[in-house]
């Protein structure tokens, strides 16, 4: 007896700090979802209210906000240290992000609006260029810097900005933007949107530096790596934004809100990688990572591809195949990481 005291001393100790990490853990999850479901509906007004398209609206606006999850938490990610958790999180949230693209058109329907179907595979191709890139850097760990930061941060950023005009230039300049300025009932919805757009925007923001804590205490609460965490665990909470918002715009009837928001935060994501740079300078942030994300960013490239694919066929037995295609990816994605001695 008096020899299992000390082990059972232990084993209550360890209980008891996974049980506290994991409420703050879940807590935070809830916050997230409540602000993200305000989103939703404050981008549905802003994109009536303006006459913009939904898809710019979720590609640009709604992306945006729902990554900000992803800039808060790997910003503090960096500066504890946990380098490998914070880019875990980018790739693990892109992944997400198709699963969601999935799970969505499974439970739901199709989630492309009609006749926007170059347009979502044009935001799909910048996504899978912008994730295979950053996939690129991970694996050949660069060590040159360019105004302290490495260029390659400055290329993702570059190219997604390159990326959002050639959209707008194409696609998004067709559509008839309405004078909000001379119409006083637009202007009464847009301004209680836009207050209420930046307040849950802002409570995202917030969320982001004791989320990463409470990731990185169960990462070592549990003995899992920090690269398995955060392409799961933190990969797939940080992703709740966009599931949340997603659902509530599919069900209000703005789809496009829905798709622009899911390919665009898996193209504003990797924008993050420029963030972890100047908040690291230790070095080029890409040199410290471990090389296996390079391969997570390839199955959320693969996932991408699939899901550009369904997203123009017809609500057919391919397009249903397909959906189902992205949830196997992802699961096999899991099961490499986890085989693979990175955990």
């Amino acid at each position: 007896m008096a020899e299992s005291s000390p082990a059972h001393a232990r084993f209550a100790t360890w209980t008891a700090a996974v049980i506290q990490a994991l409420v703050v853990f879940t807590a935070l999850a809830v916050m997230l979802i409540a602000s993200a479901s305000l989103l939703a509906h404050a981008a549905d007004h802003i994109a009536d209210a303006t006459g913009i398209g939904r898809v710019w609206i979720g590609t640009i606006l709604l992306a945006g906000a729902t990554s900000l999850p992803e800039l808060a938490t790997d910003i503090a990610a960096v500066k504890i240290g946990a380098a490998d958790l914070a880019a875990g999180d980018l790739f693990g949230s892109s992944m997400a992000n198709m699963l969601v693209f999935a799970v969505v058109g499974l439970l739901l329907g199709r989630l492309t609006p009609p006749g926007r179907d170059a347009e979502v595979v044009s935001l799909a191709a910048l996504a899978m260029l912008l994730n295979a890139s950053a996939a690129l850097f991970v694996m050949i760990r660069p060590t040159s810097l360019l105004f302290g930061v490495a260029p390659q941060s400055l290329l993702l950023a570059a190219i997604y900005c390159a990326g959002m005009y050639a959209l707008y230039r194409s696609g998004v300049r067709s559509t008839r933007i309405a004078a909000v300025t001379t119409a006083t009932s637009q202007r009464t919805r847009l301004y209680p949107a836009l207050l209420q757009f930046s307040l849950a925007a802002a409570a995202l923001l917030v969320i982001g530096k004791p989320f990463a804590e409470s990731a990185v205490r169960l990462a070592e609460l549990s003995g899992l790596g920090v690269t398995l965490v955060g392409t799961l665990l933190v990969g797939v909470s940080t992703s709740l934004p966009e599931l949340v918002t997603s659902i509530a715009a599919f069900r209000m009837g703005s789809s496009g809100l829905a798709v622009g928001n899911l390919f665009g935060s898996n193209a504003v994501n990797m924008v993050v990688f420029l963030a972890m740079d100047l908040a690291d300078r230790k070095g080029p942030i890409f040199a410290e990572l471990d090389p296996s994300h390079s391969a997570i960013g390839l199955f959320a490239v693969m996932m991408m591809a699939i899901a550009a694919a369904v997203a123009v066929a017809p609500a057919s037995r391919r397009a249903t195949l397909g959906r189902w295609l992205i949830v196997a990816t992802y699961l096999l994605g899991v099961l490499w990481l986890q085989r693979s001695g990175s955990a």
